[in-house]
């Protein structure tokens, strides 16, 4: 008789163990060809969770199933919800060129 295969559920939060892990995370993201938002909420759900949902809900004022919903792939969140996630969290996003700049003599 075949023994019977016993997975457990994966969950990204239990891997996320510092900041620099959290920061090449979201990095990681943002180097894709595609950047899809879906995912990127996804993974900003998995750092908070890391750090504690209701930790984070409490330093942005939110509800933390407010939180969980707005976090989830397909939701309409407003990017104000995101900055104040990013600020809880001790993050921010930046912004670069995509190609380095060409002089005026080029």
């Amino acid at each position: 008789m075949a023994e019977k295969l016993v997975t457990t559920r994966f969950d990204a939060a239990d891997y996320i163990v510092s900041e620099e892990g959290e920061i090449e995370y979201l990095k990681a993201l943002f180097e894709e060809e595609e950047f899809d938002p879906d995912i990127f909420l996804m993974a900003l759900g998995d750092i908070a969770r890391a750090r504690s949902m209701a930790k984070i809900a409490e330093a942005t004022g939110l509800g933390r199933e407010s939180l969980y919903k707005a976090l989830q792939p397909g939701s309409k969140v407003r990017f104000e919800t995101i900055q104040k996630v990013l600020a809880a969290l001790g993050l921010k996003l930046t912004v670069e060129a995509l190609r380095p700049k060409k002089s005026a003599a080029e």
